[in-house]
């Protein structure tokens, strides 16, 4: 057959299966949705990272992105002392908060320990002193269990009696504060400096120490927490207070700022004053001004007698000048006051008052 149609001429006709037109854009739209992409951040929205209640009263202390809460829960945010109450003798020092709690926009976090940076631990270290290092579990009041590494640091090298000695009453301090204190006021002594204080007076007649400190503590498990302090719905009411009483104060100090400009632009100098006044006023102010100073030179009498009549004069002489030559109208309120004073009349009203005053 196919011979045939080579020898006749005609090529040979080809069966495809024909495929639908719906079946095409259906596959072509899936195709387009699979290629397009979801924006997430879109989705996502900004949570406030709050410290515990106590004893840190839900502050502040950051902000994260999430798309629900379930993203949140379980995130671990990392700050310095420093960064937390202003310290900079604890720069050094990192806390950790775990996300425990999400209450609308407010993450709420538990503490879960703190530690040293490494290059501050490596600087307390030198050739000619001893490290002692240590490993305490400790139970608080409020059943929080919590692992302790203090770190002693002794004025020269010591023997490892001596070293155990010192060791064993360090850890006998720290499991009898634990035993007689809550998780917070554990804490409190950690980051403060109390706990490091106590077990610097037990130590020191061992043999003298150079430096002590809590270099790194772990919760291992939490305990009762307790509801003392603020509740969160106070300390939004505080915090929105606060925030009104700061936007108040910048608006004043701006509307202040804003009218000294303007005043500064509505007095005009002395020179400006002058050079708007005609010769022939001008001569009157100087005669005035030159009056009045030989007036504070002479003596009491000719003081009265020179400003009874020569201000007077001279300021008939300069209202009368300015009323016959001056158009008030094109001056400025400071210039008509600045004539005012000179004529020993009242500056206080409108420009039109001004001007009725000059006319008269």
């Amino acid at each position: 057959m196919v011979s045939r149609q080579l020898a006749s001429g005609v090529a040979p006709v080809r069966h495809t299966e024909m495929i639908p037109m719906a079946a095409k854009k259906v596959s072509a739209k899936a195709r387009a949705a699979a290629r397009k992409q979801r924006d997430k951040w879109k989705m996502k929205r900004w949570y406030t990272i709050r410290a515990p209640r106590h004893p840190w009263d839900f502050k502040n202390i950051g902000e994260t992105l999430g798309e629900s809460d379930e993203h949140i829960l379980g995130r671990v945010y990392q700050m310095t002392l420093q960064e937390f109450n202003g310290d900079f003798t604890k720069m050094h020092v990192i806390l950790k908060f775990r996300v425990s709690e999400c209450v609308g926009q407010d993450a709420l976090t538990t503490f879960i320990g703190h530690h040293h940076q490494t290059d501050h631990v490596r600087r307390q270290i030198r050739r000619y002193r001893g490290k002692i290092d240590d490993v305490v579990d400790v139970v608080t009041t409020d059943g929080f269990l919590v692992r302790l590494k203090p770190l002693t640091i002794t004025q020269k090298r010591v023997q490892t009696s001596v070293k155990q000695a010192m060791r064993a009453k360090a850890r006998e301090v720290m499991i009898g504060f634990a035993s007689k204190n809550t998780y917070s006021k554990l804490q409190e002594s950690i980051l403060g400096g109390d706990l490091e204080e106590e077990i610097r007076k037990a130590v020191k007649p061992i043999y003298p120490i150079r430096s002590i400190s809590i270099r790194k503590s772990q919760l291992l498990q939490d305990g009762v927490v307790t509801e003392k302090g603020p509740t969160l719905d106070e300390i939004h009411a505080e915090e929105t207070r606060l925030e009104s009483e700061v936007k108040a104060k910048k608006a004043a100090a701006l509307a202040a700022a804003m009218d000294e400009e303007e005043d500064e632009e509505e007095t005009p100098s002395i020179l400006d004053a002058a050079e708007a006044l005609e010769p022939e006023s001008e001569k009157a102010v100087v005669e005035t001004v030159t009056e009045k100073k030989a007036t504070k030179k002479a003596p009491k009498a000719a003081e009265k007698k020179a400003t009874k009549k020569a201000p007077k004069v001279a300021e008939k002489k300069v209202v009368e000048s300015s009323a016959e030559e001056i158009d008030y109208t094109s001056m400025t309120v400071p210039q008509l006051k600045e004539l005012l004073k000179a004529a020993g009349k009242p500056v206080s009203g409108k420009k039109s008052e001004l001007i009725d005053r000059l006319n008269e």
